[in-house]
């Protein structure tokens, strides 16, 4: 009875979403406060039906109700608590349903938290919410129904995918999700302010906090996923340009464009149209990597579904959502106002290159996964494009961009002072380019370009300090001044610092861990060693281990360097019975911020004894590639405390445009 109510609800969700379209696009025709009222009602309450939908399908998975026809193809009666609850969204159906669970959530606070935006607005944007919601609701319920029952019911399950039974794959869907959906409270608010002709610097400050809470959700969810393929996949990366990571990558690039864009529209009302088309393209590219994952017309780890009826389906919500919302778009610009005048040296034209490099790598993305497809749509023939394709296309832009970021926060608006904004970085680049000389002239091997990344990461943090600096006249005023300015800096300039910081610190980690990196393979026997660098890698043991839900040959590995041991580790190499498919466990040594990380391969009969392949990398300062990701969404949820960047918040502007001080 449990599934057939989550049925039920999922059900009264979509019907909730068309009261709330309805309601709400009426209450902005005849302006009434009341069907505005009854049309956030009644967002709540779809948010509400598909979390007792939600409810529903984890208790099927925790109960182990192999009646239900998900939980039969994805869950086992031996899987431990935690991937039995990640199994809800382990598969397609669950994945749509935590989509629905998120956009409804996200319609919810839209709803809630909008009661000082202008009516009009506020219904549209509502409205425009649950239109969405029809459209996913509608295709869970008649084409992806996670609780449908079977006739037969079998006695045991069949398992979720092994790779996706780690802790990291279970809680990185719900964050990447909320990054993903959180874009569509973007998307609507774009169409309710072309819908309203009205795109101003306080439509752009409502839709700042929004943007920022999808982009710190992305960025976590990203960098869960990146730690994931690191440790689990067992090839000694954490980046592979994969197409479903391309597709979490994309939206991340546009909302980081429309973070700067929305600025540059709020200070100093410029770039109107341009940030609206970004707040369209957020979503749409979210929806484009939803159609990548589940269509099957692409083949990955990532991957949830190899299904191409259902993806036309998905194809056909992302042509008909955004081919609506640019047709809209198209039809409204030309009334849209120009906004501010500026000179080619000012904050605001640092704002633009940032945003037309941002926009440039994500074109060169996007290429670079649907290229395959088209091509092969196009001939037939097979073709895939790999890292050197993005390390020529996205590696100059992406340079070129982190000169320029800590730059444009140091000039003027409307008009600025090049030489001014240098002489405030000269020691930031000074820092910058002893530090590259330090690790060029110290690192051996030398490497030109491995030196100049690791520059290119402390420009980055030391022109992020270099802003903060300038904001509290640092030796340029009273030290008590100077202390009084520091503890007044609103939280949303600390958050853009730690932002700015924390991709830094990924490009220190990016940089040495791609330069640096030392890989050895071997196949070794019981007492067998390789080196791997300066330490010595050997291979004491093999022994069988029963885990809850699988078989494995678990290594015993010392790691020793000039005598001294550092570490053991135990790679596993396991068969999961339930499905028949066997994957690795990668052993990591930590080593400060460095990792050693062994991988054992396949067993091999050698001429006297079994032999075993174990593959060994030293990885230096692999932790930052974390760590500044995590430093990154930090700054997006400081920025987010503060009170002018409040969710909900609408703050009164005055006739006059106030020019921001630098």
């Amino acid at each position: 009875m449990i599934a057939e109510a989550g049925s039920f609800a999922l059900i009264l969700a979509l019907a909730l979403s068309m009261a709330q379209v309805g309601l709400s696009a009426v209450a902005r025709w005849r302006k009434s406060a009341v069907l505005a009222g009854a049309g956030e009602g009644a967002a709540l309450a779809a948010f509400l039906a598909v979390a007792v939908a939600f409810a529903a399908l984890m208790h099927a998975f925790v109960t182990s109700d192999f009646s239900v026809a998900n939980v039969a193809a994805n869950s086992h009666s031996e899987k431990p608590l935690l991937y039995r609850v990640a199994g809800t969204w382990g598969s397609h159906e669950g994945s749509m349903l935590l989509w629905c669970l998120a956009l409804t959530g996200f319609g919810a606070a839209a709803a809630g938290l909008g009661r000082g935006l202008p009516q009009g607005l506020r219904a549209v944007t509502v409205a425009t919410q649950g239109l969405l919601g029809v459209v996913f609701l509608a295709y869970t319920v008649f084409a992806s129904n996670p609780l449908m029952r079977l006739a037969e019911v079998p006695v045991e399950g069949r398992s979720l995918n092994p790779l996706l039974q780690d802790p990291a794959l279970a809680v990185h869907p719900p964050f990447l999700y909320a990054g993903y959906v959180g874009m569509s409270v973007v998307f609507s608010f774009a169409v309710a302010a072309l819908v309203e002709g009205r795109v101003d610097a306080a439509w752009a400050r409502w839709v700042r906090p929004w943007t920022l809470a999808a982009w710190s959700f992305l960025t976590v969810g990203i960098m869960l996923g990146s730690f994931w393929a690191y440790y689990e996949l067992g090839w000694g990366g954490w980046w592979f340009w994969d197409p479903v990571e391309n597709a979490s990558f994309m939206p991340w690039l546009i909302a980081a464009a429309l973070l700067h864009s929305a600025v540059v529209t709020e200070k100093r009302g410029a770039l109107p149209g341009w940030t609206v088309f970004l707040a369209l393209a957020g979503f749409t590219f979210s929806m484009l990597g939803a159609f990548l994952v589940r269509s099957g017309v692409l083949t990955s780890v990532h991957a949830f579904a190899v299904d191409p009826t259902r993806g036309v389906l998905l194809l056909m919500i992302l042509g008909l959502t955004a081919g609506l919302g640019f047709a809209l778009f198209a039809w409204r610009a030309p009334s849209l106002p120009q906004g501010g005048v500026f000179a080619p040296v000012s904050r605001e034209s640092a704002l633009v290159l940032n945003n037309i490099l941002l926009t440039a790598a994500t074109a060169t993305v996007l290429l670079g996964t649907l290229f395959p497809l088209i091509r092969e749509a196009a001939t037939g023939e097979a073709i895939s494009v790999g890292p050197p394709y993005f390390n020529l296309t996205f590696t100059p832009l992406m340079t070129a961009l982190l000169i320029l970021l800590p730059v444009g926060p140091l000039l003027a608006w409307k008009r600025g002072d090049a030489r001014a904004g240098t002489r405030r970085l000269w020691w930031a680049f000074a820092v910058a380019v002893a530090i590259g000389w330090v690790v060029f002239a110290a690192v051996a091997p030398r490497k030109g370009l491995g030196a100049a990344g690791v520059a290119m990461g402390a420009w980055l943090i030391a022109g992020a300090l270099a802003e903060i600096f300038e904001r509290v006249r640092l030796f340029r005023a009273p030290v008590g001044e100077s202390w009084r300015r520091l503890w007044g800096l609103p939280r949303g300039a600390w958050g853009m610092t730690l932002a700015h910081m924390g991709l830094g610190v990924f490009v220190l980690g990016a940089v040495f861990e791609t330069a640096w990196k030392i890989e050895a393979a071997e196949t070794l026997p019981i007492g067998g060693a390789v080196n791997v660098g300066a330490y010595h890698v050997s291979l004491d043991a093999i022994r069988a281990v029963e885990g809850p839900n699988y078989e494995a040959e678990r290594a015993a590995i010392t790691v020793t360097r000039d005598g001294e041991l550092v570490c053991r580790a135990a790679p596993e190499r396991r068969l999961y019975p339930a499905g028949g498919q066997t994957t690795s466990e990668v052993g990591l040594c930590y080593r400060g911020m460095s990792h050693i990380y062994v991988v054992l391969g396949e067993r091999r009969e050698g001429a006297a004894q079994p032999v075993w392949l174990v593959r060994a990398y030293w990885n230096p300062w692999a932790t930052l590639i974390f760590v500044g990701p995590a430093i990154m969404a930090l700054g997006g949820l400081v920025s987010l405390s503060d009170r002018r960047l409040r969710l909900g918040v609408a703050q009164k502007t005055d006739g006059k445009r106030r020019e921001a001080k630098a």
